[in-house]
């Protein structure tokens, strides 16, 4: 919690320059939360919450055909809160996200929908799922949208989580989520640019 306050204090002057939404050359940083619980295809009776701080760079100009039109966004989260309520105990952890391939479409108005893939770690204090490893990978894939204010930004997606520690212990059962993400962030401009 200490390190997204931080995050906040020290990028808050860049967030007064801020732009309202997406735009070529420019970045994204958002607080968020999610949580969910397991479906089917890996372990069951299992539930998640993890918070977070996203950093990201908006790499291409608007391109695409019709309503696929959008721009290509390349982000890192820090997870410093990650829990795992699992039958056996409460796993608690940290994680780091440092592939987020976002594609936000290019529409008119106060929403910008976004499609996601993603990929990091997760280390915790007890093994997840229980009896396996105190390590894991995460894979995701998330459809959401931007709620574009003249101050801030916020987020609302369902995105699906795949736990796994990848053949590191045996058994691999892996664990399967369905979560909820909501953040509060802000799109801002290059420098220099307003």
């Amino acid at each position: 919690m200490k390190t997204i306050l931080a995050m906040i204090l020290l990028l808050g002057p860049s967030w007064v320059l801020g732009q309202a939404r997406p735009e070529d050359g420019g970045r994204e940083i958002e607080l968020w939360t999610g949580g969910g619980h397991s479906v089917p295809g890996g372990t069951s009776n299992t539930s998640v919450w993890n918070a977070g701080l996203r950093y990201g760079w908006i790499l291409t100009r608007p391109h695409g055909p019709g309503f696929l039109k959008g721009r290509f966004e390349y982000a890192v989260d820090g997870v410093p809160a990650f829990v795992v309520f699992q039958p056996a105990n409460t796993a608690e952890g940290v994680g780091f996200n440092p592939l987020n391939l976002k594609w936000n479409f290019a529409t008119p108005g106060r929403i910008a929908p976004y499609v996601e893939l993603s990929g990091g770690t997760l280390f915790t204090n007890h093994n997840v799922p229980d009896g396996t490893n105190t390590v894991n990978f995460t894979s995701c894939a998330a459809v959401g949208a931007h709620f574009l204010g003249d101050r801030w930004n916020w987020s609302a997606e369902l995105r699906y989580m795949h736990i796994s520690n990848a053949g590191l212990a045996t058994p691999n059962p892996g664990l399967n989520t369905v979560q909820v993400r909501l953040g509060i962030g802000k799109f801002f401009g290059r420098k220099g640019k307003r």
